[in-house]
């Protein structure tokens, strides 16, 4: 048997965030640093797990996410790396400043996988299918 999930802790908020709650995180972050996770949600005076700051932070309120639209340059290296490193996406995500691995993997599973197949290309091997 492993931990009990976080933020099944007594207490502790669940759902979808309150702008109230990014700033919260985002002016402690910008006076104090990251620093650990598990204690930040108190020091901060939020209702949430670590895990959940950590990744709010992370995947959404970080000043250098990119936001918007992949550009085609961008969605070339993807595939490119994709074919090298497979479904690694935190590495890929270090070749793309600015794009966080979650919003990459997104960007494949909704639109580069399908975009793929339609060319008839296998997503996982990035060959050519064979047509008889």
């Amino acid at each position: 048997m492993g931990r009990t999930p976080c933020c099944d802790k007594n207490g502790l908020k669940k759902g979808p965030w309150t702008p109230e709650e990014d700033m919260k995180l985002t002016q402690y972050i910008e006076m104090h640093g990251p620093g650990n996770w598990r204690t930040l949600p108190k020091n901060a005076g939020l209702q949430r797990c670590g895990k959940s700051c950590r990744l709010r932070w992370t995947n959404y309120l970080r000043p250098d996410i990119k936001r918007g639209r992949f550009s085609f340059e961008e969605e070339e290296t993807i595939i490119q790396l994709h074919s090298v490193l497979g479904n690694k996406w935190s590495a890929i995500a270090a070749r793309l400043p600015g794009r966080t691995d979650n919003e990459i993997k997104n960007y494949w599973n909704t639109h580069i996988r399908k975009r793929l197949l339609r060319m008839g290309i296998d997503p996982v091997t990035h060959a050519r299918a064979l047509t008889f």
